[in-house]
């Protein structure tokens, strides 16, 4: 039996992988009858041996191969391929191909993928002759149905404003998603999840890098600016979520650049801002001192711009962001 488990949701991916293992009695990693293959180094022969051994103390022999089909994926406008590489090229995944076809009854075979295209020449190949399963990334109601689900699982509850509190903070990273849902049961104990436990729970670490963004984006440190972009992003952080947060930061600068200016004490700042936070009112006074209410301005005009984009549809948000993050840190 061929499966064929693609998508950028590798948590979901992970967990039916696991109901396979359960399924050919290997769910212990250190099992005899489960073999790991990467598939950017095996060869069509280095397969057809492994799934032709028979299994030893379990059902079924599983053999995982990662990033098969990924070794075949168009690589975008390049020049014309060479006609032997192309030849070779081809030979190769068709040759993987027919070792699939031909899986022993005793063996189950998983091919673990990420994102694909349609384009890729072995999924075409394969598609027709395995179960496939596409693991997509949970947007809106299904990651808060997703939610909910696992903190009952866990027998806990929580808040519809926690819910949407937590969907904005962490995103579609069902990794990340998971840990910060142990957390906040464990937190909670018996009583139901509130929005107020997750803002205490969950937010710092993404303001520490909304932080550090906002000062490569100020001091025009491009690829600074962009590296904190792309790890919040892989971490699943919203663009959404990051462009309320990079605004709201800048209003919360400007804002307390002005009662200083007036004299106003540190407590009362934090008072009149609304920060109950003294790391979050500590960095925004810190980035008050230092950076030019015109650069501020320039800044806050731009994000406005980015805003408008996203909500009219000119541009997905995560491209917007990408965009807005280029523009902020281009030296007019």
């Amino acid at each position: 039996m061929l499966y064929i488990l693609w998508g950028p949701d590798d948590y979901t991916l992970s967990q039916a992988l696991n109901e396979l293992k359960k399924e050919a009695d290997t769910a212990s990693p250190f099992s005899a009858g489960i073999t790991t293959l990467e598939g950017h180094q095996t060869s069509p022969d280095q397969v057809r041996s492994v799934c032709a051994t028979a299994p030893f103390f379990s059902g079924k022999r599983l053999v995982v191969i990662y990033g098969l089909m990924e070794r075949y994926e168009p690589k975008g406008k390049q020049g014309r391929p060479r006609k032997t590489n192309q030849e070779k090229r081809e030979e190769e995944y068709k040759s993987f191909a027919a070792v699939f076809e031909n899986i022993p009854e005793s063996t189950i075979v998983a091919l673990v993928e990420g994102p694909l295209s349609g384009n890729n020449p072995l999924f075409k190949e394969l598609g027709g002759k395995a179960v496939v399963k596409s693991y997509p990334p949970l947007k809106d109601a299904q990651l808060r149905l997703w939610i909910q689900k696992r903190i009952k699982d866990l027998n806990g509850s929580i808040s519809t404003q926690a819910v949407d509190s937590l969907v904005k903070l962490v995103g579609s990273n069902l990794w990340v998603m998971n840990n910060e849902i142990e957390k906040l049961v464990l937190f909670a104990s018996d009583r139901r999840i509130g929005d107020s436990d997750v803002k205490t729970l969950v937010s710092q670490t993404e303001q520490s890098d909304v932080f550090a963004m906002v000062d490569a984006i100020l001091e025009l440190k491009a690829d600074v600016a962009s590296q904190r972009l792309q790890s919040l992003l892989r971490r699943g952080s919203a663009p959404t979520y990051l462009l309320f947060m990079l605004c709201r930061q800048i209003r919360l600068i400007v804002r307390a650049r002005e009662l200083k200016k007036q004299g106003t004490s540190e407590g009362e700042i934090q008072t009149r801002l609304g920060v109950t936070s003294s790391f979050v009112i500590r960095k925004t006074l810190e980035q008050s001192s230092r950076y030019s209410l015109a650069r501020l301005r320039e800044v806050y005009r731009q994000l406005l711009v980015s805003d408008l984009w996203i909500k009219t549809g000119t541009y997905d948000g995560e491209l917007a962001v990408t965009i807005l993050i280029s523009e902020l840190c281009r030296k007019h």
